[in-house]
This record gives structure tokens, C-alpha cells and sequence, in this order.
């Protein structure tokens, strides 16, 4: 009886032991993937930054091709009429997605 207790005390131990070690490993893994999300931010950021920076260069590059008479007047105007539209349609796409997700919300009540 005797040896049986200090057998079910060990088992008892080895699986506390194995449950800590289960439970550090899962931390780590856990630990990992707050670290990874952090760096596709960080990495979502420096992209956005470089869109910005490229956007800045456009109208240099337009101006000079203007100077250089490899864009004409015409081009230009016909060129800022479609980044019109486009922001006119990227404006009606945004107010669509928000009237959607609204129906979404209400349909799952």
C-alpha cells in the first residue's frame, strides 16, 4: 500500500512536470506569434510609407515630362479626369462596403 501511494505521488509529479513543460512550450508558440504580428505591422507600415513616397514622385515625373514635351496639355487634363473617376469610384466601393456590412449585421440578429 505503501509503495503504491509513492507510485501514484511520482506519476502525479511527472505529470505536473509534463503539464508545466506542455504549458511553456504553448507560452513560446504563443509568444512567437504575437512576435510575428508585430512585424507584418511594422512591415505594413514601411509599405504604406513607400506607397506615400512613390505617390510624391508622380507629379515630378509629370512636370518634367510636361518639360520635356513627352506629356501634352491634353494627356494631362485626360489624365487627372481618370484619378477623378477612380476616386469617385473608390468613394462609392467605400460607402457600398459600409452599407454591406451593415445588412451583414443585421441579418445574423
Amino acid at each position: 500500500d505503501v509503495g503504491r501511494n509513492i507510485g501514484a505521488q511520482l506519476q502525479t509529479d511527472q505529470a505536473e512536470a509534463d503539464k508545466r513543460i506542455a504549458q511553456a512550450r504553448a507560452e513560446e508558440r504563443r509568444a512567437m506569434a504575437v512576435a510575428k504580428e508585430q512585424e507584418m505591422k511594422a512591415m505594413v507600415q514601411e509599405m504604406r510609407a513607400k506607397v506615400v513616397e512613390s505617390e510624391a514622385e508622380v507629379p515630378k515625373a509629370m512636370a518634367e515630362a510636361l518639360k520635356q514635351g513627352k506629356l501634352g496639355v491634353m494627356d494631362y487634363y485626360n489624365m487627372r479626369n481618370i484619378m477623378a473617376d477612380t476616386q469617385m469610384r473608390d468613394s462609392i466601393s467605400k460607402l457600398g462596403q459600409k452599407d454591406n456590412g451593415a445588412g451583414k449585421q443585421d441579418k445574423s440578429r
